[in-house]
């Protein structure tokens, strides 16, 4: 039998989803390479409702991902630079128990059609130096363009700027 995926835009009404899905997939994400306090701290500037709905309002396209009717992923992309028709991957997560199921890949392509629709060439995305979804973005074309610092209040963010031509 063949898994039913479906993906679709997300409104400011479904922040919640987002919320959740993000509550159940960042700390299983983050706590193996940062300290609790850094990854409690950024979850909380980058996923409170008033956070998601301030990244909607600033521009950035949410994309919901279902597997049946249950919402398991969710990303956010943006236009980076629009000279160039750079776009970046703002965020893409996947419940821990889809990881490695293609779902991601699928999810990734979707971002990839909608911003090649938009007339975007290139999609930058940031990964932290250490997470292990580096080779997921390898292994679907993605390459190290940069290495970033990126302070987010006492802490940094120190990452690798990935970047493919769509």
């Amino acid at each position: 039998m063949a898994i039913n995926y479906t993906i679709r835009e997300a409104s400011t009404a479904d922040i919640p989803v987002i919320n959740s899905l993000a509550t159940a997939i960042w700390h299983h994400t983050y706590l193996p390479i940062l300290s609790e306090e850094q990854v409690d701290y950024m979850f909380d500037v980058i996923y409170t409702e008033q956070a998601l709905m301030q990244q909607m309002l600033d521009g950035q396209t949410f994309l919901l991902l279902y597997k049946e009717e249950k919402p398991i992923g969710f990303a956010a992309y943006s236009l980076k630079n629009n000279k160039e028709e750079i776009y970046k991957l703002n965020k893409i997560y996947l419940l821990p128990e889809c990881q490695g199921s293609g779902a991601g890949k699928l999810l990734l392509s979707q971002v990839e059609q909608e911003i090649q629709s938009l007339g975007g060439n290139i999609l930058d995305l940031n990964v932290n130096r250490y997470n292990k979804a580096k080779s997921f973005y390898e292994h679907c074309g993605y390459t190290i363009h940069e290495e970033e610092d990126i302070p987010i209040g006492p802490y940094w963010m120190n990452d690798f700027v990935m970047r493919k031509r769509l």
